[in-house]
Parts: structure tokens; C-alpha cells; sequence
């Protein structure tokens, strides 16, 4: 398994025109395959990072947590891992009044 020099993720699999090359699922950054060393080609700079959509929020669960932009005490609640993977995932909120979004590290 190969992962990424610039942020840890883990490099998929990509075919192109009868060559593989290899994109990072974080940031999109792309690779191909010279031998065993992997050289850069591109690098997308568009990659969201974050998995929850715009509209995605109502699903999600409501907690106790204080907004500090309007004072509201309620907000959607998620966890991502950011970092790396024997690093404790991030914890992300949204304000469930004015929706401002804010993360917690443990």
C-alpha cells in the first residue's frame, strides 16, 4: 500500500489511457508508477475536505455545544479522521442556528 508524501492518505488506483497512475484520497494530489518510485504529476487543489455536503447537516445528530459566533447552544455533530491514523479523529460541529462550523482535537 502506498501513501501520500504530503498528507498520509492513502493512494488509489486510477487507469488512464492503459497506464495506472495513483490519486491521494485526501488531496487529490496524483502520482505515477516509474519503476517502484512514484513521481507527482498533478496536484488538485479543489478536493473537499470535508465529507458532509451542504444540505447534508440535517441528518446528522444534535449535541450541546456552544456556537461562538451566535451563543446558540445546539449543533450537528460529526467525526472525520484528519490526521493520521493512529491519531484520534476530529470532531466537527455546526451550529444548528446560524451554521457556523468549528472542530475539537482530543
Amino acid at each position: 500500500m502506498e501513501f501520500c508524501d504530503e498528507c498520509g492518505g492513502i493512494l488509489v488506483p486510477e487507469k488512464e489511457e492503459g497506464e495506472t497512475s495513483f490519486k491521494c484520497r485526501n488531496c487529490g494530489k496524483k502520482y505515477t508508477k516509474d519503476g517502484m518510485e512514484l513521481e507527482i504529476t498533478e496536484k488538485n487543489e479543489d478536493v473537499e475536505k470535508s465529507m458532509i455536503g451542504e444540505n447534508d447537516d440535517e441528518s446528522l445528530p444534535v449535541t450541546d455545544a456552544k456556537c461562538g459566533e451566535c451563543g446558540n447552544d445546539k449543533a450537528h455533530w460529526w467525526m472525520e479522521q484528519t490526521r493520521a491514523a493512529d491519531e484520534p479523529k476530529t470532531r466537527f460541529f455546526k451550529c444548528t442556528n446560524c451554521g457556523n462550523t468549528w472542530r475539537e482535537y482530543d
